[in-house]
């Protein structure tokens, strides 16, 4: 094989540009092997350096069934490398993997993926290649055994990767139920759009509730009113605030003046119960 063609082999091996290649190769003595480790070795210094800048764009993925399903949100610089094939191509393959270890990080960066090298040195080899700041976000997965899962996608950038998803389990006997399915459409499509902290109060993490309270009590320090008026006055926000961040007594989308408890009640479908739900925004 001719120099040029090693240039050229190289380069279709690792993405690295014309000069990159060249002079790997001539450090490796012509030895593409060698050059592949040359330019691994510096693409990951290149990826170090590439690790202290911000990452605000993305996609969010979904992968599974009815039965089980996961997000995972894939962090880059802009919205341009967000639509890159290379990275949507590694991002559909990510989030397939992230389902089978059901969103542990440490099991998903050791996984091999289809080009023999693990999900961390892949990672490592598009951050060089792309030349961006590139990371694995937050994921979840929901199993549900008696039920169904229902998904929903906002700002799709292409197939099942969007800048907003959202995954949620209902309990219900009947699956195959027309008025339960559309339910479970619409509920996603809620979340997504009205971004609750819990199923109910009794679910809202405590550290959530002291430091609205905090802010609250802030609020109200100096405005002049008795102790016990500001008391009640803060006890009626953190209500108002527990009310509008919980799932079940938020104002339904599709109809306002009702609260998504009474939707529940008003499908007259028995045993209806939401499990668990999780929404994954870019940038928030």
């Amino acid at each position: 094989m001719s120099d040029i063609n090693k240039v050229k082999e190289l380069r279709k091996s690792t993405g690295a540009g014309f000069k990159d290649c060249n002079n790997a190769l001539k450090e490796a003595n012509n030895d593409i092997e060698k050059a592949i480790e040359i330019l691994r070795v510096k693409g990951i210094s290149k990826a170090t350096k590439k690790m202290a800048r911000e990452a605000n764009e993305g996609v969010v993925a979904v992968f599974g069934d009815n039965k089980k399903s996961s997000l995972i949100e894939v962090n880059c610089e802009t919205d341009f490398v967000a639509k890159n094939e290379d990275f949507i191509s590694f991002v559909k393959e990510i989030s397939e993997i992230n389902n089978s270890v059901s969103s542990d990080h440490e099991k998903l960066k050791k996984i091999i993926m289809k080009n023999n090298k693990s999900v961390e040195d892949t990672l490592v080899d598009l951050i060089s290649k792309i030349g961006e700041k590139i990371t694995l976000g937050r994921s979840k997965t929901i199993v549900c055994e008696n039920g169904k899962i229902f998904t929903y996608l906002h700002s799709i950038v292409k197939d099942k990767l969007a800048k907003l998803a959202v995954i949620s389990s209902i309990k219900y006997d009947n699956e195959n139920n027309e008025i339960f399915l559309n339910f479970g459409k619409q509920l996603s499509m809620h979340i997504a759009a009205s971004n609750p902290i819990a199923i109910n109060e009794k679910l809202i993490d405590q550290n959530i509730l002291t430091k609205e309270k905090e802010l609250i009590d802030e609020e109200l320090k100096n405005n002049g009113k008795p102790k016990e008026i500001v008391e009640k006055i803060s006890k009626g926000k953190l209500n108002k605030f527990i009310q509008d961040n919980c799932l079940m007594t938020q104002s339904w989308v599709m109809d306002p003046d009702k609260k998504v408890n009474e939707i529940i009640h008003s499908l007259k479908l028995s045993n209806v119960e939401i499990k668990e739900f999780h929404r994954i925004k870019i940038g928030e």
